[in-house]
């Protein structure tokens, strides 16, 4: 779907469908003016009780002349609209939309006042929403599904003043859009076809679209490196482990870089520690965090911002074998400290760890870990937040903020040195897991000890990085979150 503005008065219009904002029973002072042209047909249909109060209701009628149609939707009470009214209509607007014959539809949903939000994060809202529900996964199925019907494009009402403002949010939702859809397409695909060698090469077609620099380091390199905590996992598979480090140069040289770190777990079988088979198939999104790497590094790309940003991308299968790594083995970090794997399931942060202590070498800014880790995180946040830890107030506030600005939220967690009393070994310098109480505290605890050289955040997304059940597939997240956050540091 297309994006743009429309600075035309309502009226005087020409379109396929205008979608029109009801609150509190009236429309506002677009739906007014298109009213008043129509001989009052969108009063008359409010009036009869066609649209019912309640938020997120819609109705279409049919117009004659330069607009087809109008498709109202209610914003319930004259009560303020809060962020989440404001996209829960949206979405279910463009959901109706889609059941249309309109080739080409203007929003002036924009004339609603959202609390803490302008005309721009209403435009964006409203295409990242369009963008979501577009989405196909069909890469596998040997005949495409038909897609549902709708308009090519989308213009967002407004007046001329704010046109240019919102056509750059429209830049910046189309590629944060792009980012995301290939975040997910990554994670939907199976573990057969999305392999280490699978995201080694998406990042390296991406450094040729968007002129990145791509590095991809060997098994032998990371053996050079001391990598012995990756390697572990990853010698239980036939496959080869990949190191995938990308990079976006839009500032200085001299200008510390972000580093996003992304775990890139292609399948995981819990290696000797065995998972149980349920649900198993899922196992192919962990490396959703890598995914959202690549998803940031594509839209930060598109949108140009003055900003030096890496990701660094371990990966690697976690599978069982004669070669696989057994529960208590002990095996060495690229920092040189020992870790006794107490479970083998806990790989994630075994690859991690030396992905963060490789990152020294770039004297960051900042860097964020994102790691589908622990179920532990899913026990205690559901599917709504993902997890937040690091020992920074003002990176905690500054991510937190940027997640409720993307919708894409993340809630913080303890990260207290109690509880890295959960990690002693008496054969290694630590156990890879702690006990079952708070188990996503002492992961991130366990990272942490690896994070001491730089400003440090991780992110637990196992509960936010895919959907079970009917609606089953990779969820794009926190590429929303990310994105905006190194935004805001290009910005600053």
């Amino acid at each position: 779907m297309q994006f743009s503005t429309k600075t035309t008065a309502p009226e005087k219009t020409r379109t396929g469908c205008a979608i029109l904002p009801v609150l509190g029973g009236k429309p506002t002072a677009s739906g007014k003016a298109i009213d008043a042209a129509c001989g009052g047909a969108i009063v008359a249909a409010i009036a009869r009780g066609d649209l019912a109060a309640k938020a997120g209701s819609t109705l279409l009628v049919g117009l004659p002349g330069s607009i087809e149609r109008v498709l109202l939707v209610s914003l319930g009470d004259t009560g303020p609209v809060t962020e989440k009214t404001f996209t829960d209509a949206a979405r279910a607007a463009l959901r109706s939309l889609q059941g249309t014959g309109a080739r080409d539809a203007v929003s002036w949903l924009g004339d609603i006042k959202v609390t803490g939000h302008g005309a721009g994060w209403k435009a964006r809202t409203q295409a990242l929403v369009a963008r979501d529900l577009a989405y196909r996964f069909e890469t596998m199925k040997s005949k495409p599904e038909s897609a549902p019907r709708g308009p090519g494009s989308l213009a967002i009402g407004c007046e001329r003043t704010d046109a240019s403002a919102i056509n750059a949010e429209l830049k910046v939702a189309t590629a944060l859009s792009d980012g995301t859809d290939l975040a997910r397409d990554l994670g939907n695909l199976p573990g057969n076809v999305c392999t280490p060698a699978y995201l080694a090469d998406t990042a390296r077609k991406l450094g040729k679209q968007f002129g990145l620099k791509v590095e991809v380091l060997e098994r032998k390199q990371m053996e050079s490196l001391k990598m012995g905590s990756l390697l572990a996992v990853a010698q239980g598979s036939d496959l080869p482990p990949k190191f995938i480090v990308i990079r976006y140069e839009g500032a200085a040289a001299k200008t510390a870089p972000i580093v996003l770190v992304g775990k890139g777990i292609t399948f995981d079988t819990g290696g000797i520690s065995l998972k149980p088979a349920p649900e198993m198939d899922e196992m192919k999104f962990d490396m959703c965090g890598a995914a959202s790497v690549l998803g940031t590094m594509r839209a930060i790309a598109a949108i140009g911002p003055r900003v030096n940003l890496i990701g660094v991308i371990p990966a690697c299968e976690n599978m069982p074998s004669g070669r696989a790594t057994r529960p208590g083995d002990v095996v060495t970090s690229m920092s040189g400290q020992t870790i006794e794997i107490l479970n083998t399931d806990a790989e994630g942060r075994l690859i991690l760890c030396d992905a963060l202590t490789y990152v020294e070498r770039f004297k960051p800014a900042a860097v964020v870990d994102i790691a589908t880790l622990t179920g532990a995180c899913v026990i205690a946040l559901g599917n709504h937040h993902s997890g937040l830890f690091t020992r920074s107030d003002a990176l905690a506030s500054e991510l937190a903020g940027c997640g409720q600005d993307a919708s894409d939220t993340c809630w913080r967690m303890p990260l207290d040195d109690e509880y890295q009393e959960g990690l002693k070994s008496n054969f290694a310098d630590m156990g890879n897991v702690g006990g079952r109480a708070g188990g996503a505290v002492t992961a991130a605890c366990f990272l942490a000890r690896f994070t001491k050289a730089y400003e440090w955040a991780h992110l637990d997304i196992a509960g936010t990085a895919w959907k079970s059940g009917a609606q089953k597939g990779a969820s794009g997240r926190p590429v929303g979150l990310l994105t905006r956050f190194v935004l805001g540091r290009a910005a600053s």
